[in-house]
């Protein structure tokens, strides 16, 4: 349920209403606004008498929410939420491209890629430190060596760096990471989820391969329940009977979700289509359908690269895609 004010409701009407609410046993959600604030319910709502809440003076509507999602429904948050990571915002009107290798392979790799992207445009560096490999005889990464590889990337180009978690036990190792990223294996990882929820610290959610956006958005609501209302959404394909390409990308899902949710939603050409030629189309399309980012893989000799090569662009082709999306923010603005 939530509960809209009317303007000029005062500070003290509004925590008067929200001590009856608790007293309820309710969750109080409260999103200010530009034009109006909004007190979203969380909880057994079935008790409460919406025609008495709204007959009171300081109350402009009432209205009931279906979906199990709360924090994470745009009906709750009717603005944008917009997410700070050092200096760049994510969300809102700003367009941001994370980019970096698969898996962080040695020091001279990830600085050499990590000046390229941030020459080309790039506002975050991604890479792999913790890997997940169908196969367990493929790279998987440096694991902690990886982590302070990227830090001392970060120290060279001030990039924040974005990476994924595997586990839960390892979260005292991401305390310096700017963003940690849930893969789509882990999108469903309930126990990991509660633990992120605790941080402050921004989450970066990956689609899970065959899950539906109300699923993705029960996965954020885990996060936020917690406490750790800073959620990203990463469309990164999905599995259909299509094998040409390595997933399907659902780029419906940046309108979709926008329309359900007031979380930022970025879109992964790269895992998406795995192949490199096919990055710089499908990056276009997200930019054209209103994607907040893009997460693009880059090494600087994807021939040579120990993970996902294939998909990777090299520093000039990624250059060249950024130049590209400039000119669609340019058309669609």
């Amino acid at each position: 349920m939530i509960a809209v004010l009317k303007r000029g409701t005062t500070d003290k009407e509004m925590q008067s209403l929200i001590n009856w609410f608790e007293d309820q046993g309710l969750k109080v959600h409260v999103s200010k606004g530009e034009y109006e604030t909004i007190i979203g319910l969380i909880g057994d709502t079935s008790r409460i008498d919406a025609d008495l809440v709204e007959s009171l003076d300081m109350v402009e509507t009432v209205k009931r929410i279906s979906e199990p999602f709360k924090k994470a429904n745009r009906k709750f948050h009717p603005d944008d939420t917009v997410i700070k990571v050092g200096d760049t915002l994510i969300g809102g009107k700003n367009l941001t491209v994370i980019a970096g290798p698969c898996s962080v392979e040695s020091e001279e790799q990830i600085v050499e890629v990590a000046k390229a992207v941030k020459d080309a445009g790039a506002t975050l560096l991604r890479g792999g430190a913790f890997k997940p490999r169908t196969s367990p005889y493929d790279f998987q990464g440096l694991h902690e060596e990886g982590i302070k590889l990227l830090l001392t990337a970060k120290k060279e180009t001030g990039l924040p760096i974005v990476t994924e978690i595997m586990n839960a036990n390892h979260i005292p190792l991401f305390e310096e990471v700017d963003v940690i990223q849930v893969g789509a294996r882990n999108m469903q990882n309930f126990e990991l989820l509660k633990e992120l929820g605790k941080l402050n610290k921004p989450v970066l959610l990956k689609r899970g391969l065959a899950n539906t956006f109300k699923e993705l958005l029960m996965s954020a609501e885990y996060i936020m329940a917690g406490g750790n209302e800073q959620v990203i959404l990463c469309e990164r394909g999905i599995r259909t009977f299509e094998t040409y390409t390595r997933n399907t990308l659902d780029i419906s899902a940046v309108p979709v979700l926008k329309e359900l949710s007031h979380l930022p939603v970025i879109i992964d050409p790269s895992h998406a289509t795995g192949m490199s030629r096919l990055v710089k189309p499908m990056a276009f399309a997200a930019v054209a359908a209103g994607a907040d980012g893009l997460m693009i893989e880059v090494h600087n000799n994807p021939s040579k690269a120990l993970c996902d090569g294939a998909q990777s662009l090299t520093p000039a082709q990624f250059a060249d895609v950024m130049q590209g999306v400039e000119k669609i923010r340019k058309v669609i603005e």
